[in-house]
């Protein structure tokens, strides 16, 4: 039987007496979209950080297509990888932040082309051509000699996206994408990612857009003090809770029926 693209299993990461991620399990099938909710702090993010390894766990493991990544286990007992087999590892992984980390002196075509040629060893026509292509995918083709200072968050939004895509990664992991924008400039970034999500992108997404979740996500998930509380269709979850702290939560949002 085929494992999933990416297994968590009993995952955990404290920061001091702090769980911020407490014994979380998720399975990640290919061409699935999964959407994670849930108040401020309650480990969202954290989560996401440690399945591109910019957080160490401190117990469980990481699988990618059956494979631990992050650690290996040697003479019995688990060690992280080495700095090397980390970055490769790291290149599964498509990372879109809240902040968009765009290089203030690049244009956004050379804010795409450059980490392929770095980490991917591409040549530069190579990831010109890529990078054109992501540009016009994310539709920036004609922004594509402009400055991050010169375009529009969204807009910086999606030059992000596409430089993830230009990694051809085999899972896009996105940090609340839409929370640093202004309110008018949302959708135009959810337009994107939902784009993705109708041409089969593995896609793992922390927001707090409850609408685009229910529209896009084959699973979602709501996490509250670093623990899953509540799992499933997103229908279900986000309208009939089960769990009394997802009740108080979606009702607070106003997801829930009256």
């Amino acid at each position: 039987m085929t494992p999933p693209l990416l297994q968590l299993i009993e995952v955990s990461k404290h920061f001091g007496s702090l769980k911020a991620v407490d014994r979380v399990s998720l399975d990640i099938d290919t061409g699935s979209v999964t959407c994670i909710v849930g108040p401020s702090g309650s480990g969202k993010s954290t989560l996401l950080r440690t399945v591109n390894m910019l957080e160490d766990i401190d117990s469980g493991a990481i699988l990618f297509k059956g494979e631990m990544i992050g650690h290996e286990l040697r003479g019995g007992h688990r060690v992280p990888v080495s700095k090397g087999t980390a970055r490769r590892q790291t290149l599964h992984f498509g990372m879109v932040f809240q902040h968009f980390n765009l290089f203030p002196h690049y244009t956004a075509l050379e804010n795409v082309t450059i980490a392929p040629v770095l980490t991917r060893r591409a040549t530069k026509a190579e990831a010109r051509e890529t990078a054109l292509r992501m540009l016009e995918q994310v539709g920036l083709s004609e922004r594509k000699d402009h400055y991050p200072s010169e375009l529009s968050g969204g807009q910086q939004q999606r030059v992000a996206i596409a430089r993830a895509l230009a990694m051809e990664p085999e899972i896009l992991l996105f940090d609340e994408p839409t929370s640093a924008l202004d309110p008018e400039l949302v959708n135009e970034v959810l337009a994107v990612m939902r784009g993705l999500a109708e041409h089969g992108s593995t896609m793992l997404i922390v927001t707090h857009e409850m609408r685009f979740a229910e529209e896009v996500a084959d699973e979602l998930v709501m996490m509250d003090a670093g623990r899953v509380v509540e799992r499933g269709r997103p229908t279900d979850v986000l309208h009939s809770p089960t769990a009394s702290r997802a009740k108080k939560f979606f009702a607070s949002v106003g997801t829930l029926s009256s």
